[in-house]
């Protein structure tokens, strides 16, 4: 059963399968496909600003693709005092961002765009997540990066891998947006615009 009822096409612009095990989570019947986007951060800019921006330009190329549907574009950065860490470039940088990790406290932010394109209705919103990581060991680390998960997710972890759950002390807010996508305010928009 679907947990949405549109007569429109929804669309998942995003290669990341997280995201879209998260619709199917939702019963939620759509199609994905993958945009190009750069998605660099801009010297200042605020984590927010810079989700929603990404989001933004993820959507300018998605909507292109598709006509006379929904789509859902999305962006998440892990922040650590200030300073955005997207997806680790190597094996070894890797390593470093999770060491950084080690012990502190880091906010994740994810930006979505849902847009039907038919009725022009859309939203634009973000979720932030706290969440805590306890004292990690050397061996961990290399372990986790070894086996290949890291390399494709801001911050170089998933909360929802078999490491990557025991690296969390605690988390304070949405756990589905640490994963990828924001579910309750996702599905709050996905109302809104059908």
């Amino acid at each position: 059963m679907s947990m949405i009822k549109t007569k429109f096409t929804i669309y998942l612009a995003s290669k990341s399968p997280r995201r879209r095990k998260l619709l199917k989570q939702l019963g939620i019947k759509f199609k994905a496909f993958t945009v190009n986007s750069s998605e660099d951060f801009l010297d200042g800019e605020h984590p927010v600003t810079c989700v929603k921006r990404i989001a933004i330009e993820k959507m300018e190329k998605a909507k292109r693709r598709v006509s006379n549907s929904i789509i859902i574009t999305a962006d998440t950065i892990v922040v650590l005092r200030g300073k955005v860490i997207g997806k680790p470039t190597s094996r070894a940088d890797a390593i470093k961002i999770l060491a950084l990790l080690s012990g502190k406290v880091h906010i994740v932010y994810t930006g979505f765009f849902v847009l039907n394109q038919k009725t022009g209705k859309s939203v634009i919103d973000y979720e932030k997540t706290e969440v805590e990581f306890r004292r990690l060991k050397q061996d961990e680390i290399i372990d986790y990066v070894d086996g290949g998960s890291p390399m494709d997710k801001a911050g170089a972890y998933g909360i929802q891998d078999d490491f990557g759950a025991v690296f969390v002390k605690r988390i304070n807010g949405c756990y589905y947006n640490v994963v990828g996508l924001p579910l309750t305010k996702l599905y709050n928009a996905l109302r809104k615009v059908t």
